[in-house]
């Protein structure tokens, strides 16, 4: 829940990951956080930036996060906006969200709309990071656009 994002008990748990990194480490063992789910825009970057520092950079990933809690059956919208958001700050890796989050069971459709959201989040990320290729991608895109060539836009 959006409550609860970046709360003490939230915190609480991203030291107890960080010491748990910590000791796989000193026994060569590579380890991957868990990033939280629900967080609102304004509250991403202390997140990720305190997952960094705690955790000493080990690699995070996301269920998104959600930036809001009120979009039930569009929940991969509103976690889209926060997986590129957090991709933007330097996550290492994105996990989808469906239209069916908190609703069900995904099927194939749901999923396709998932990883299609995902994929752009990832990109508008790519395209904020300078990410070579990113732009040329944009302009590519841009140039089939003013000279009408419809079929190169897809």
């Amino acid at each position: 829940s959006i409550a609860d994002a970046n709360d003490e008990a939230q915190f609480a748990e991203l030291r107890t990951l960080g010491e748990l990194n910590t000791i796989a480490k000193r026994f060569g063992v590579q380890t991957m956080i868990e990033g939280p789910g629900h967080v609102p825009m304004h509250k991403i970057k202390e997140n990720i930036d305190l997952q960094q520092e705690i955790c000493e950079e080990a690699p995070f990933y996301t269920l998104g996060p959600l930036t809001t809690d009120v979009a039930p059956a569009y929940d991969h919208i509103t976690s889209g906006i926060g997986a590129a958001m957090i991709a933007w700050w330097g996550t290492a890796m994105l996990c989808y969200v469906t239209p069916k989050e908190h609703l069900g069971l995904p099927n194939r459709d749901d999923v396709k709309t998932g990883v299609i959201t995902y994929k752009i989040a990832a990109h508008a990320a790519d395209l904020a990071k300078g990410h070579p290729g990113a732009q040329e991608w944009d302009d590519a895109l841009s140039d089939a656009r003013f000279e009408f060539r419809w079929e190169d836009q897809f």
